[in-house]
């Protein structure tokens, strides 16, 4: 259970991300409510993982989601550059924190 917080986190992660880039600096309204929605639901669910995993793994994993799921968005829907490069850096990424969750790092 406390690993799916940290993945609904993640990806509540990406959302913060890409509301950050849609407010203009916090000049839109209503991509800025959506940021603060966001963001305040992804620390939420990562704290309260937090009370089961350690640290370090769990952050990685909500890190590790949240960068990936920004790129993979913001190249299909925000227009962003595709290389070869940043797919294998994605994948990579994502390699990585299917590796820290099957590392057992729950107590």
């Amino acid at each position: 259970m406390a690993w799916l917080l940290v993945v609904v986190a993640g990806l509540l992660e990406t959302g913060f991300a890409v509301c950050l880039k849609l407010s203009h600096g916090f000049t839109r309204l209503w991509p800025t409510i959506a940021f603060c929605v966001f963001a305040l639901g992804s620390f939420g669910l990562l704290t309260l993982s937090l009370k089961k995993l350690d640290v370090g793994p769990a952050y990685a994993v909500w890190t590790g989601i949240g960068a990936a799921g920004t790129a993979i968005y913001g190249m299909v829907f925000l227009g962003d550059l595709v290389s070869t490069l940043k797919i294998v850096s994605i994948t990579l990424v994502i390699v990585g924190v299917i590796g820290l969750q099957l590392s057992g790092s729950a107590h």
